[in-house]
């Protein structure tokens, strides 16, 4: 039988999904308690017990890092993003981003700096991974191509505080063994997911899962505890990595920072993806054989 801490884990995570659905309008104690199947009276205990934080801060911290995402990968106004992230107007999200990350949204939008000391002190400082490239030797590095997937059906661990050393490590590590079980490993495809922007969530709370697509007929035993969940059909710019951390920082800074403002798409709201080639070497953390897939459509005018 599964853990309790898995199936507390498990629910709550129904939650965290729930939650990043439906930004755009308010969510009441009582509905995300039965998303759950916990008590109202229970469920914000419950909620703080397994996530660390409450859920009326976890919902704000989400409004204003998908709004940051918005501002800096999309062309959408100012006011469409207020109304997209869950505030009132666009006058309560400047004032509440700002509030926030003591930048205001046109600002951070220009390429500013977010201000907020602490924020600041609490991000992956990705600069340690810096890859000194010019944008023509990146470009040649990483070819771009544009490539449609179908909706997929997965399975996925998630792991909160993912820079942490041996976090997503284990969580691979028991993927796999899962997979093996399954007798999925070598038929499906194995890949990650970065549910947060390390230049705007704490460190800390950066979550991360490991999936595995299913085959359409798969039926998950309930004694063997995994989350599922189904990913819609989606465009994907496509690159390939192989080499040290440093050029998959690299592919991800030139495929969002330089490849995408010069392209004729935009991000898609959905996760990028890394994709693991190389099923033998999944744990291998100095050398990477990986596909980056970042989510995108055609651009917009709005």
């Amino acid at each position: 039988m599964a853990k309790s801490s898995e199936i507390y884990r498990s629910r709550i995570n129904k939650v965290i999904d729930y939650v990043n659905n439906n930004l755009h309008k308010s969510t009441s104690l009582e509905e995300l308690a039965s998303v759950a199947f916990f008590s109202p009276f229970h469920f914000h205990r419950i909620f703080v017990a397994v996530t660390g934080e409450t859920i009326n801060n976890f919902t704000n911290r989400m409004r204003n890092e998908k709004a940051a995402r918005l501002l800096k990968f999309s062309k959408k106004s100012i006011s469409t993003i207020a109304l997209e992230c869950g505030f009132s107007s666009a006058s309560t999200f400047s004032r509440l981003f700002k509030q926030y990350f003591e930048i205001s949204p046109s600002n951070y939008r220009k390429g500013g700096k977010i201000e907020n000391s602490k924020i600041r002190k609490e991000l992956h400082p990705i600069s340690e991974y810096h890859c000194d490239m010019t944008a023509d030797e990146l470009g040649k590095k990483f070819p771009v191509e544009i490539r449609q997937l179908p909706e997929r059906r997965i399975a996925y661990k998630r792991v909160s505080d993912a820079f942490r050393e041996g976090v997503v490590l284990n969580a691979l590590d028991e993927m796999v063994k899962w997979a093996k079980r399954m007798n999925l490993f070598r038929s499906e495809t194995i890949f990650g997911m970065s549910m947060d922007d390390p230049e705007v969530t704490p460190k800390e709370k950066y979550r991360y899962e490991v999936c595995i697509t299913l085959p359409e007929d798969f039926k998950i035993d309930p004694e063997n505890l995994i989350d599922t969940t189904t990913l819609p059909r989606c465009k994907y710019a496509v690159t390939q990595v192989s080499g040290h951390l440093n050029l998959v920082s690299a592919a991800m800074h030139y495929l969002f920072d330089i490849w995408l403002i010069n392209s004729a798409y935009e991000c898609e709201p959905q996760h990028a993806l890394e994709v693991f080639l190389d099923k033998d070497n999944i744990g291998n953390w100095h050398y990477f054989d990986l596909e980056i897939l970042i989510p995108v459509k055609k651009l917009n005018s709005y």
